[in-house]
């Protein structure tokens, strides 16, 4: 399962709901770069900015960090291609999530409906 940036986020802040769907996973749950870094970015204007940081040196090797290859390029291009066409646009961030669930097949954990709109793409919602 890959989580989106709010996943993440609620997971951290102990969401009961997300906590678990992660545990009833067959493997580790994932996180794309991407999402890494929205929250990152979110965080470094955090007043609980050392708590987030500490969090992720403590618990960041438990997720399959997934990175952006050439691979994905390519998923992420054919994607927003068919979303466009079929006037769906994403942001570009969740097009990436989406290329590299979709490449990895994996559902993602989100509230984010527009995800529904991705073929083939499995959203899981808390």
């Amino acid at each position: 399962m890959i989580l989106d940036t709010n996943a993440l986020s609620a997971f951290i802040d102990g969401d009961r709901a997300v906590g678990e769907h992660l545990a009833a996973g067959h493997r580790h749950p994932a996180i794309p770069v991407i999402v890494l870094g929205e929250f990152r970015y979110g965080v470094a204007g955090s007043r609980h900015r050392a708590a987030y940081e500490a969090w992720l040196d403590a618990h960041l090797a438990d997720f399959d960090v997934l990175s952006v290859t050439e691979a994905t390029a390519v998923v992420y291009a054919d994607l927003r291609v068919a979303l466009k066409k079929a006037g769906h646009p994403m942001p570009a961030n969740d097009a990436w999530i989406s290329a590299l669930a979709l490449e990895h097949r994996l559902p993602v954990l989100t509230r984010d409906v527009h995800f529904d709109a991705v073929p083939g793409l499995r959203r899981v919602g808390w």
